[in-house]
């Protein structure tokens, strides 16, 4: 089932969730583990992040150096397949511009089509680690709002080799990001929504947001986005604060504000269980006040770790 026809047609917000694959070498049930306690709330869909190649220099036996390309994590396609066949649930791989051409993107989707994969998450996908800024791939997207398109046109029977007949069309569901406090690379927030626009003018049939700490945000971001003639329904996404570290990470990986309100709270904190507490209440909060605005659905941020998920949604939906 596409995921914008279980947007439309539920009556109550529910609960979606985002999975980091596990690293290459891991035992599959180490991926089914990190799925089976979220199953207890009946999610309707579950996102797979997507992630490029990375490029390290390791050093030969003579001293020397060389560049050699690291695939750390199973890619979505696979890890897709082997979650739709344990649990009832839509998976939603995402597909991201970053480290493959055109050609590669088309077979990618050819093959989850082949599968009866229906729905997709458009991404540019980050920088290469220690690059500061994204580079394209040679033949391949810059931004993800053309990506958006390739599919689109492969939903309408376009597609790349333009010598094929009568092609037969695929049907994906498309989701893309939002960013409440505006992506990083992104002038200023009126900028990044008219990006957002041409992404769901290009096809998008839903956003889900990046995660954000203060709903008061997100509620100004929907604002722009309907004054902006974006009508396709808007997720916000989420991700409770569960460790020191995140205080320090989160803020400067994914370009986000932590709440004033927020760190008075972390700083009383006296170790690791106290922050862990606060992270959750303060989630529960916020999905409180989100859901008496009537989202259609909370999307969370789970990074493979589910006991923290699994009480905020018990409390708050």
């Amino acid at each position: 089932m596409k995921v914008i026809d279980i947007i439309n047609g539920n009556h109550k917000p529910f609960a979606s969730f985002e999975l980091v694959p596990p690293l290459k070498g891991s035992d599959i049930s180490k991926l089914y583990s990190a799925v089976k306690p979220l199953m207890e709330f009946d999610p309707p869909f579950i996102n797979v992040t997507a992630h490029r190649d990375e490029i390290e220099y390791r050093q030969a036996a003579d001293g020397t150096f060389r560049q050699i390309t690291v695939t750390k994590r199973p890619g979505s396609l696979a890890i897709a397949a082997a979650i739709m066949r344990k649990f009832p649930v839509e998976v939603v791989p995402h597909i991201i511009c970053g480290g493959s051409t055109k050609y590669e993107i088309e077979n990618l989707l050819l093959d989850l089509n082949f599968l009866d994969i229906r729905n997709v998450m458009a991404l540019r996908g980050d920088a290469v680690p220690g690059e500061k800024y994204f580079t394209p791939t040679p033949g391949g997207h810059v931004h993800s709002c053309s990506l958006v398109k390739q599919i689109r046109d492969m939903n309408r029977g376009i597609y790349l080799d333009d010598t094929l007949k009568d092609a037969v069309p695929t049907d994906f569901c498309i989701g893309v990001a939002g960013y409440p406090e505006k992506h990083c690379e992104a002038a200023n927030i009126d900028i990044d929504i008219e990006n957002l626009k041409a992404k769901v003018d290009a096809g998008a049939d839903y956003i889900i947001t990046q995660m954000f700490f203060d709903n008061g945000k997100f509620f100004r971001f929907t604002d722009k986005c309907r004054a902006a003639g974006i009508t396709v329904p808007i997720i916000p996404g989420l991700k409770p604060i569960s460790t020191l570290r995140h205080i320090e990470l989160l803020p400067h990986a994914f370009s986000i504000d932590i709440p004033q309100e927020l760190m008075k709270e972390l700083k009383k904190c006296r170790d690791h269980s106290e922050i862990y507490a606060v992270g959750i209440e303060w989630c529960i909060m916020q999905c409180k006040e989100l859901l008496s605005r009537q989202v259609p659905a909370i999307h969370f941020y789970t990074m493979g770790k589910a006991d923290n998920i699994r009480e905020i949604i018990r409390k708050a939906f």
